[in-house]
């Protein structure tokens, strides 16, 4: 039996973006578009927070936190003055590590772009061959299936690690755990918060794409030979039968 990698080798690749008017390849361009963004947004983020410290009879010095991806925040230190000597610092560090979540999500969503490039060639390019068989489509059906679930452990797991993520870079979340804010003479507050917008979008185009995913399952479904089968009894019995 001839591979699927032959067949593709030894036919001839032919550009018809007319199934992008279909919802099989349209919504599959959508994922494509969605799964850039979800993992763009995450990966090169980085973002700081701040607050002021004023040590009794000095002025007010403003400390900044600084943090990236993957988010493991234990290694990223910041130096805050000591109010007992003033001429010396100590060292801080941000606390948790929520690489794992991000890493994650981050990981799924290359993965899913992957795909969706791979099937955007094979339904532009090689739509005859997608249609002539049925193992295309069925591979297709449990990819995408797999992908839906994935999505939505990923964007899950994401949304909960931004929600600790916020929590940890907070400005008050740093004040609570330097040593010289816990002296009533030593006057300590909140600075800039770290701007998230960024994150909160990665969150919701990960759920976005969990719902395309999701619902280009049906129609990769209507490729697939158990649609047509289950169609085929309803099309006799409403035709003609023979005398």
């Amino acid at each position: 039996m001839e591979s699927v990698a032959q067949k593709v080798l030894t036919s001839g690749f032919s550009l018809d973006f007319g199934p992008l008017k279909e919802p099989l390849a349209f919504l599959r361009l959508l994922e494509w578009v969605f799964s850039i963004f979800a993992f763009a947004t995450t990966a090169g983020y980085s973002g700081t927070s701040s607050v002021t410290v004023q040590c009794s009879g000095m002025a007010i010095q403003e400390i900044h936190a600084n943090f990236n991806y993957p988010f493991r925040l234990m290694q990223h230190p910041y130096n805050v003055p000591d109010c007992k000597d003033n001429k010396t610092t100590i060292a801080y560090f941000l606390t948790g590590d929520y690489t794992s979540s991000a890493q994650f999500y981050v990981c799924i969503g290359v993965l899913a772009f992957l795909y969706s490039t791979a099937t955007l060639v094979l339904y532009l390019g090689y739509q005859h061959l997608y249609r002539e068989s049925n193992r295309g489509p069925i591979v297709d059906l449990l990819v995408t299936v797999a992908f839906a679930f994935l999505w939505l452990v990923s964007s899950s797991a994401w949304a909960k690690g931004l929600v600790d993520v916020k929590r940890a870079t907070s400005p008050w979340t740093i004040i609570y755990f330097i040593s010289a804010c816990k002296g009533a003479e030593n006057k300590c507050n909140g600075g800039a918060a770290p701007h998230l917008g960024r994150l909160n979008a990665s969150v919701i185009s990960g759920f976005l794409n969990l719902i395309l995913w999701g619902g280009n399952c049906w129609f990769i479904y209507k490729e697939t030979p158990f649609h047509k089968s289950t169609n085929q009894p309803a099309e006799v019995e409403g035709g003609v039968r023979p005398s």
